[in-house]
């Protein structure tokens, strides 16, 4: 066991000193970031490779929205991978679209690599703490989307695209000790999208190979989970927590986990801990550190920035009580206004609250005064 504790230990240190020291832990993921951007001609048109700190990098590189940065993905599709990537690419993946049409991010090993270092750490961090590294013993309960549901012609070549959480799944499964239940590979086989015929079909799936299992934990979206509770006990007359003694969730992609939808993931999975993340198709940039129902960036790994109305600043800025507009330099997008709100606790501990969108910040506030008092004795 000190053996393990000593390799966890290893993997999310990175993580926890960037927290301590966030502005030298940006200068550093920049760095990194700006090797690749030099390989590219978009980097090299902004004078990526003459760039030496946080400040040249804001005055250099635009901001920019997926419209924006839409044309040099268009020219990556035509073959032209170079306009924006400094390396092939492994797959493309698409949103679900549920602000608007879907969109189609690239990615390539390095991006990957990046959601492989990250996504693990709320879990081995909370195994840490608490010492349950039983959960690491079994399986993790793959709701995920498929990796693959169609192709398109790129210089010639057919080339699959999917969605990103189904991507890293089947990434991840090959490079790490986790063990996945149904496997990535058998969900692509059922083909499909996210029609509710297509998730019944997923769930049966996962049901049928799970139910014998040890599941010991369940990562990825929210609302997944829900429905997949929901039809267990419509579908078969139980819910998770009857079949599987789940230690962990580690739910994501939706504002609220913590209050609004909390209830529902323990009446459905049980006396599970709720370890929050924070990710997108764009990349996997927060989750949460301890009991705080909060999260806290890969500082390490990406550069955050916020639209605020005094302006841009850097996230470990954010003031406490203050909210703006994400912006994050990814391995594939330099300064990409993701679209999501971001609010600071102090500290380097945020909530995203929602989409960008009029009355954004009122509707969250709203919906926090009402899950408090629901809670209230």
């Amino acid at each position: 066991m000190p053996e393990i504790e000593a390799r966890i230990e290893a993997l999310v240190k990175p993580w926890r000193d960037a927290l301590k020291e966030p502005k030298r832990a940006q200068e550093a993921a920049l760095e990194g970031l700006l090797r690749g951007y030099t390989q590219t001609r978009y980097g090299t048109e902004h004078g990526a490779n003459r760039i030496s700190s946080i400040e040249e990098y804001r005055r250099a590189f635009p901001m920019v929205t997926y419209p924006q940065i839409k044309p040099l993905i268009e020219r990556v599709m035509r073959g032209d991978v170079e306009a924006l990537l400094p390396e092939p690419i492994l797959g493309w993946a698409m949103t679900r679209g549920t602000t608007g049409k879907p969109k189609l991010i690239p990615m390539t090993e390095t991006d990957l690599e990046a959601r492989t270092k990250c996504g693990p750490r709320g879990l081995l961090n909370y195994v840490l703490l608490t010492g349950r590294y039983d959960i690491l013993m079994g399986y993790d309960l793959n709701l995920n989307f498929p990796s693959v549901i169609g192709s398109m012609t790129i210089a010639g070549e057919e080339v699959a695209y999917g969605y990103s959480s189904g991507i890293y799944a089947k990434y991840n499964a090959e490079r790490s000790r986790i063990k996945i239940v149904p496997r990535q590979e058998e969900i692509d086989a059922l083909g499909g999208g996210i029609s509710e015929g297509d998730w019944e079909r997923r769930f049966e799936l996962a049901y049928e190979r799970a139910k014998d299992k040890n599941v010991t934990m369940l990562i990825g979206v929210t609302q997944v989970m829900i429905q997949f509770g929901r039809f267990m006990k419509r579908r078969f007359g139980v819910y998770p927590k009857d079949i599987w003694r789940i230690g962990i969730l580690i739910p994501s992609s939706i504002a609220g986990i913590q209050t609004k939808y909390r209830p529902a993931l323990l009446g459905l999975y049980g006396d599970a801990a709720i370890v929050e993340m924070y990710g997108a198709t764009e990349g996997l940039f927060a989750q949460q550190l301890d009991e705080r129902p909060f999260v806290v960036p890969n500082y390490d790994t990406y550069l955050f920035e916020v639209e605020t109305g005094r302006g841009t600043v850097m996230l470990y800025d954010l003031r406490r009580g203050e909210y703006g507009s994400l912006v994050v330099s990814t391995p594939i997008l330099p300064r990409y206004k993701i679209g999501d709100l971001i609010l600071s606790f102090g500290d380097n501990y945020f909530r995203c609250i929602g989409r960008g969108r009029p009355f954004a910040y009122l509707r969250y506030l709203l919906e926090e005064m009402w899950n408090w008092d629901f809670k209230r004795p």
